[in-house]
């Protein structure tokens, strides 16, 4: 049994498991001495299920939608970097590819959930 409602939701599952990828690519950015790189994609790893959890953490309709639209915002935010990152040669395409996929579908069953909110 969860002790937190977040750890029900499906969309903070999968969005834990994209932060790990992002976290891998930060630690391979990292050790190319690429330190902003890699900040930026463990700040995004990490913002997405933050506020995906944040939301569960109140009865505010309006406060849970506003964290769920940050969550969806920072898919955004973690694809722009993966298109970066593919044209610096610094990731796969491959790689690119699949991330950029996930975090598609994960907006999409953000808003869905946002929506299911209502």
């Amino acid at each position: 049994m969860a002790k937190f409602r977040f750890e029900d939701l499906e969309i903070w599952r999968e969005a834990i498991s994209i932060a790990m990828i992002f976290f891998d690519i930060a630690d391979e950015l990292e050790q190319k001495k690429l330190f902003r790189f890699a900040d930026q994609c463990r700040g995004v790893g990490m913002s997405v299920p933050n506020n995906i959890s944040e939301s569960t953490g109140t009865h505010m309709k309006g406060e849970q939608h506003q964290l769920l639209r940050y969550a969806k915002r920072e898919c955004y935010e973690g694809a722009n970097i993966l298109v970066i990152l593919e044209l610096r040669s610094l990731i796969t395409h491959q790689l690119k590819e699949n991330v950029f996929n996930r975090l598609d579908i994960l907006c999409r069953r953000i808003q869905s959930y946002s929506d299911s909110l209502k």
